[in-house]
C-alpha cells in the first residue's frame, strides 16, 4: 500500500497541502475525500477563494466536479487591477492536476469592468458525461478602493 501511495503521489494525484483547511470523507467504504483548499489571489491579495472538490485516492483520475467561493478578505486597490489581465479570457491564477491524463483543475480571473466585477471561474479541462463542470463566483469592487463612480450622463 504505502509503494501505491508513494506512486500516486509522485503522479500529483495525492495532493497535501499547507492552504488545505478540510477533509471530509464520504464514507466508511470509500476512498473518496472532498477536499477545501483555500488560496489568497496572487495578485489581489484582498480576496481569498476556498475551493473543494472530490479527490479519489485510489482512483487515476478524480472527478470533474469543484465548487469556488471567493470574497474581499482585505483591502483591493486600482493599483492592484492595473497588472491583471482584462481580455474576456482573463487569466489563470491556479491550476492542479485531477487525473494522469491531462484533467487539470484551472481557475480564471476575469474582470467584469461594466459591473466592476472580479469573476472567478473554476472549471475542468477535460470533458465528463457531457460536460465540462465548471462553477462561477464573483467579488464585487463597490466599497472598495478600486472602485470608480460611473461617468454621470448630460442630457
Amino acid at each position: 500500500m504505502k509503494k501505491w501511495l508513494l506512486v500516486f503521489t509522485a503522479l500529483g494525484l495525492v495532493a497535501c497541502s499547507d492552504k488545505e483547511v478540510a477533509d471530509v470523507s464520504l464514507g466508511l467504504f470509500t476512498t473518496k475525500d472532498i477536499k477545501v483548499q483555500t488560496f489568497d489571489d496572487p495578485k489581489i491579495p484582498g480576496v481569498t477563494c476556498h475551493i473543494s472538490h472530490v479527490e479519489a485516492n485510489l482512483d487515476f483520475a478524480d472527478p470533474s466536479d469543484m465548487s469556488i467561493a471567493c470574497r474581499q478578505t482585505g483591502e483591493i486597490t486600482a493599483a492592484m487591477l492595473k497588472d491583471i489581465d482584462r481580455s474576456k479570457n482573463g487569466e489563470v491564477i491556479f491550476s492542479t492536476s485531477k487525473s494522469i491524463l491531462f484533467k487539470n483543475l484551472k481557475i480564471r480571473r476575469i474582470l467584469d469592468s461594466s459591473s466592476q466585477t472580479l469573476l472567478y471561474l473554476s472549471y475542468s479541462t477535460k470533458e465528463s458525461t457531457g460536460s465540462y463542470k465548471h462553477s462561477l463566483t464573483s467579488v464585487p469592487l463597490w466599497g472598495t478602493a478600486a472602485w470608480q463612480a460611473p461617468a454621470v450622463k448630460t442630457p
